[in-house]
């Protein structure tokens, strides 16, 4: 692994997602959203239906978070990861209509990896169990659709110098592939 750190910005233009590499280590600021399950399941659905978005998602950072209740004088609570794949069925999709990144914890599949190839996004992997450790990286936080939804809600945050690991690239590169290979002994 790299262990320079970079600096990013959100959104992401294109080409700060094309010098990313599997292995790096950024700090990422700016503004990105929320969205889990059922909110991938409301975009897509209003995607395919030919209707807009109550949001854009061009060149846009998602986390796939459903954070806690703040506690005062918090903006957000703690932020709980959820598992990648469980939006994989979904990003195809929304990476083809300008979705440029994604943060989460765990592999993606082969036709999210494509997709991210062909359009451009990146893939970021949390750091595991940190999810008081990444709230702090939040300013202000906002919901933005979906309310009824919850912890699952659509939410617009600010955050500053958020750790974040390059997990998969435009370039084919996948940390959670590449990463144990470096640490296996010959048989």
């Amino acid at each position: 692994m790299n262990l320079e750190t970079k600096k990013i910005q959100a959104p992401l233009e294109n080409e700060v997602v094309q010098n990313l590499r599997a292995g790096e280590t950024v700090l990422l600021s700016g503004v990105i959203i929320t969205g889990r399950d059922a909110a991938h399941k409301k975009m897509v659905d209003l995607i395919n239906s030919g209707n807009d978005l109550p949001f854009s998602i061009k060149e846009e950072v998602i986390y796939y978070v459903g954070p806690t209740p703040p506690p005062p004088g918090r903006p957000i609570g703690v932020l709980k990861s959820a598992t990648s794949y469980r939006m994989d069925q979904y990003a195809p999709v929304l990476i083809e209509h300008g979705l440029k990144g994604m943060i989460g914890k765990g592999r993606r599949s082969e036709e999210v990896k494509s997709a991210m190839e062909k359009w451009g996004a990146i893939y970021f992997a949390a750091i595991g169990g940190a999810g008081a450790l990444m709230s702090c990286c939040i300013k202000e936080a906002e919901i933005i659709a979906w309310d009824e939804l919850g912890p699952e809600a659509v939410r617009r945050l600010v955050v500053e110098d958020m750790p974040l690991i390059v997990a998969t690239d435009i370039h084919g590169g996948d940390l959670y592939i590449t990463g144990p290979r470096q640490f296996r002994i010959a048989d």
